[in-house]
């Protein structure tokens, strides 16, 4: 997955730190690539000082273990995307790969099992049987390890919900990039899930995402940017990094009326709380 374009400028500083939830470093992106180094030197400079690395298919979740290692301002978290899961069980090759990403999530620096869950969008009928499967797998990893639970939702709301709670959700749940209206916000608040929110919400379409975000208590907000993709306005469609968590933090705090500098303690609290010390 590519993400192409001119990089936008780099965002105004942010009156305190915050952590980026959730971003794919490894992933290409920009008509001229840049480095890891020079997007988390960005990131620093905007006040995005920690981020969380996601490592979604093997490929990816191997970076992800190395890279945590060698970056001390970077946490990760591995797990077959629902997508990836549908394939590698139509190959038969799921479970040789899950058995590695349960190996990989052991890793200190791993904090985080994710992204998990279920996607409508790109795969099919045929496919969800497989998601479904994946899904509770990776639930049960969460457990095993005691490790917050990173959820990938497209198009299947309900039924994301449905097998939290049929399962039991893990401790620490968080709905990555969150796409729900203020219901679904106010039911996934009410048993204690955290909501991560991408620069979606800063679209000028977003009303219902708006809605939702402005619902959803600041001990249950986190903020992602899931770079390179989900750009926040006013640069949409460019190439995402971290950096760009910091426009999304301001539209949080336009959305509950409070101090910028509220919001950035409260979402770095929570970052922390969730995910120990980087």
């Amino acid at each position: 997955m590519t993400r192409r374009g001119v990089w936008p400028a780099a965002p105004a500083p942010l009156p305190g730190p915050i952590v980026d939830n959730h971003c794919h470093l490894d992933f290409p992106a920009g008509d001229e690539p840049r480095s890891v180094e020079d997007r988390l030197a960005e990131a620093d400079a905007a006040g995005v000082t920690r981020v969380v690395q996601i490592g979604c298919d093997l490929e990816s979740a191997r970076w992800t273990a190395d890279a945590v290692a060698r970056f001390p301002q970077m946490v990760g978290g591995v797990a077959l995307h629902p997508n990836d899961a549908a394939v590698l069980a139509a190959e038969g090759a799921y479970d040789e790969a899950f058995a590695e990403i349960s190996e990989l999530a052991r890793g200190e620096r791993i904090r985080v099992v994710g992204e998990t869950g279920l996607d409508y969008y790109r795969t099919g009928p045929e496919g969800r049987g497989a998601q479904l499967q994946a899904f509770r797998d990776h639930i049960a990893l969460a457990k095993e390890l005691n490790k917050p639970l990173q959820i990938h939702d497209r198009d299947a709301h309900a039924d994301v919900i449905d097998v939290l709670m049929a399962d039991g959700a893990p401790e620490t749940t968080v709905f990555h990039c969150f796409s729900g209206d203020a219901a679904m916000a106010r039911l996934c608040a009410d048993r204690g899930w955290y909501l991560s929110f991408a620069g979606t919400v800063t679209f000028k379409n977003a009303s219902l995402l708006q809605a939702a975000a402005a619902v959803t208590p600041l001990s249950l907000t986190l903020i992602e940017t899931d770079s390179p993709f989900l750009t926040p306005h006013p640069h949409r469609g460019a190439p995402n990094s971290p950096a760009h968590a910091a426009h999304t933090v301001r539209e949080i705090a336009r959305l509950h009326d409070r101090p910028l500098e509220e919001i950035c303690a409260a979402v770095w609290d929570t970052s922390h709380e969730l995910y120990g010390p980087w």
